[in-house]
């Protein structure tokens, strides 16, 4: 549930613990961390755990990705958790796309942004409110850079 993920993730709050506990940076193909959109909003810096995305599964308490605003000051502060699983690994095991919280994941197909092979996603807006919904992709408060 939305509240056990919350709590799941609230030491990442510090980016120093996420980076302790191995998640590391993730830039687009073009070495750009701080994902946005004009018009649609932003994402944010993303902070991925490689060996959750490549091990063909979802569970809510461990999101493969951490989603970083940029602040005024110079620091982080985290917004969002990413759930991500690779389509091939998750379709050899599954007849249906993966689902948390009531939600079906969107599948990216390869030629993405990334640079990587397709993947399903499921963005879940914990820790900042988004007024386009928790599960969009976008959310219109989030900037790049810092506001």
């Amino acid at each position: 549930d939305l509240s056990a993920a919350r709590s799941d993730t609230k030491a990442y709050r510090n980016i120093d613990t996420a980076v302790a506990d191995g998640y590391g940076l993730l830039t687009d193909a073009a070495k750009i961390a701080c994902i946005d959109k004009p018009g649609a909003g932003g994402m944010g810096i993303h902070y991925v755990k490689g060996s959750l995305v490549g091990d063909g599964a979802v569970y809510a308490p461990t999101p493969e990705a951490l989603v970083y605003e940029p602040t005024k000051n110079g620091k982080l502060s985290l917004v969002a958790v990413e759930y991500v699983v690779f389509q091939d690994a998750w379709d050899k095991a599954h007849s249906s796309k993966p689902s948390l919280f009531g939600r079906k994941f969107t599948l990216v197909p390869a030629g993405n942004r990334y640079g990587l092979p397709a993947f399903y996603e499921l963005h879940v807006w914990l820790w900042k409110k988004n007024p386009k919904g928790m599960f969009s992709d976008w959310n219109p408060r989030v900037s790049c850079p810092a506001p």
